[in-house]
């Protein structure tokens, strides 16, 4: 049965850490595969250079999304990569990298909505307060090695999971979320990134670094943070009619079909979480 290619105006997908083993490379090969979009945002961390550094990590299905992203491109897609932390190292040959056709790589970007909103588009590490700390670059680093010990218990407990016919679940987003220090850390990170908009004029701020996707009004500020390629699988899309949406895809789905209401009549693990403006 022909799986139903889906297109939006816009599609943004952050912190895929391509060069990780934590990174869930075939299941973005094939939300790319079944999704297109006029813009494709490319908001950090896409390639994680920290563990590059340490040890080579680089299976054919990393190269397939690279391949992916680039085929998208070719056929007309506005590919805009924003650096972020992981993949920092870009961030010292911005005014050296040209314009590659629809790819371009910058620190940011303005995004407009349907309704002529201006949003903010940004990795968002420079809001992260552990980012300018003193000490806090070396807990950072501390931290990734924490979060990747997690991660390989999450692929594990993930595997057990699928054997027993048991739906996708992550061990570490759950750790997240009911760790009392962990969610301050995110509002925190939330309300940073909420102020500074408010005070730039823009309606909204479309994000990533913190693996924690999200739509949701602060105060004023439109918040959509697009989550995560390592623990739970998001993409933060905006239909043609302007509206927004979480689309979560933690399983291959090249026998789903989706009805125009976005139910589908086989099971599917796709799941969504829409909010409007």
């Amino acid at each position: 049965m022909k799986k139903e290619q889906r297109t939006y105006r816009t599609i943004a997908i952050s912190d895929v850490h391509l060069g990780s083993r934590g990174c869930q490379a075939n299941l973005l090969c094939d939300f790319l595969k079944h999704n297109t979009g006029d813009t494709l945002y490319l908001v950090g961390d896409i390639i994680d250079g920290w563990r590059l550094r340490k040890n080579w990590y680089w299976p054919q299905e990393h190269s397939d999304v690279i391949r992916r992203i680039l085929t998208a491109a070719k056929r007309g897609t506005r590919v805009k990569y924003i650096v972020g932390n992981h993949d920092e190292v870009l961030r010292t040959w911005l005014n050296f990298i040209p314009v590659l056709g629809n790819l371009t790589v910058s620190n940011r970007e303005e995004h407009t909505g349907v309704d002529g909103r201006r949003y903010l588009v940004v990795h968002g590490d420079m809001f992260d307060s552990l980012m300018h700390a003193t000490s806090g670059r070396w807990l950072m680093h501390i931290g990734d090695h924490l979060y990747d010990f997690i991660i390989t218990l999450n692929n594990w407990w993930s595997l057990i999971r699928h054997r027993l016919g048991l739906p996708y679940w992550s061990m570490s987003k759950w750790i997240k979320q009911h760790t009392k220090q962990a969610v301050s850390y995110v509002l925190n990170f939330e309300q940073l990134l909420a102020n500074y908009c408010h005070s730039k004029g823009y309606y909204g701020i479309i994000c990533g670094h913190i693996h924690t996707a999200e739509i949701k009004m602060i105060d004023t500020t439109w918040y959509g943070n697009s989550g995560d390629w390592v623990e739970s699988c998001t993409a933060l899309v905006e239909h043609h009619d302007g509206r927004w949406e979480i689309v979560t895809w933690t399983k291959e789905t090249d026998d789903v079909v989706a009805d125009v209401d976005g139910s589908s009549r086989e099971q599917s693990s796709r799941r969504a979480r829409k909010s409007q403006h």
